[in-house]
This record gives C-alpha cells, structure tokens and sequence, in this order.
C-alpha cells in the first residue's frame, strides 16, 4: 500500500518528535489513537519504518574521522567480504555498488593512524584486491529523511 498524506504526517511527527507517544500523535493529527498505531504497525510491517533506536554520533564515541573506503574484491568473493566487513566494527555501513569498486564501505576511526590500522585490516581480508580511501572534511548536510517524506506527501508537477 502506497503512502498517503496521513502516513506522511505520522512519519513527519515521527522525525521531528520521535519520544512522542502514540496517544500524543494521535492528538496532534486529530484521529483515533488507534488509526495512528494501524497506520505505524503497517508503516513497519511495509518496511518505510525501519527501526526505532536513538541515532549515535561516532565522533562524541570517540570515532571524529570518517572515511568512505572503497573495496575491489576478487570475483565470486563479494558474499566472504562482506560478511568479513561485519565483523569490523569501526565499518557503520557497507553497499555493493557499480562503478570503481565492488563495495562502498563508511568507515569511523579514532584519528587517522586508527583509520590506517582499520584499512589494512580491510586490505589483508582474503578476497580483497585493493582498497581506495576518501575522507571526509566536513558533514554538509547530515542524514535526513524529512525532505524527501514531505515530497512524497505532495501532489507531483509533471
């Protein structure tokens, strides 16, 4: 089932208010209490919702760099890899993707001699080729969701 305006409203509430209760979303949309829980219980089952957990900082846990670390990994070893990559913790987040590299690693370090110890770490997995490293300077626009709920929420102009 698509997402609808009211969806898009609870979604909204959701980002901009995520301690809230569901009688105070209710409230504020002005429906039943249990519309809205109808509504969020489907909006996860569909999986637009994916978690509920508080979002960290790696910088205030220590981790202030961060690098986007791209992996060429030997053919037919793309499945080993990355299941070796979970087992890194200093990598948040890991994609297969096209282009130069096999996967796109984000990589969180202490400083840049532990981002180095956390790359030939990566380099010495068995299936790894070669790695590439870019570090990010500054964050430009952090992790959002809100603009592109909202657009969904409207009309579109063709």
């Amino acid at each position: 089932m698509p997402v609808d305006a009211l969806d898009t409203r609870i979604l909204r509430l959701l980002l901009e208010q995520p301690r809230t209760s569901v009688r105070e979303y209710a409230r504020i949309l002005g429906v039943a209490r249990g519309t809205v829980q109808a509504r969020l219980d489907r909006l996860e089952r569909d999986g637009v919702i994916t978690g509920t957990g508080p979002t960290l900082s790696p910088a205030a846990l220590g981790h202030p760099v961060l690098a986007f670390v791209h992996i060429e990994v030997t053919q037919g070893h793309l499945d080993d890899v990355g299941d070796a990559l979970a087992a890194v913790p200093e990598i948040v987040e890991a994609f297969s993707i096209t282009g130069g590299g096999d996967l796109l690693t984000r990589v969180v370090a202490r400083d840049n001699a532990h981002l180095e110890d956390v790359i030939q770490k990566l380099i010495s997995l068995p299936g790894v080729v070669r790695t590439r490293s870019e570090v990010a300077l500054r964050e430009r626009v952090p992790q959002r969701l809100l603009p592109l709920v909202e657009s969904i929420g409207r009309p579109s102009r063709t």
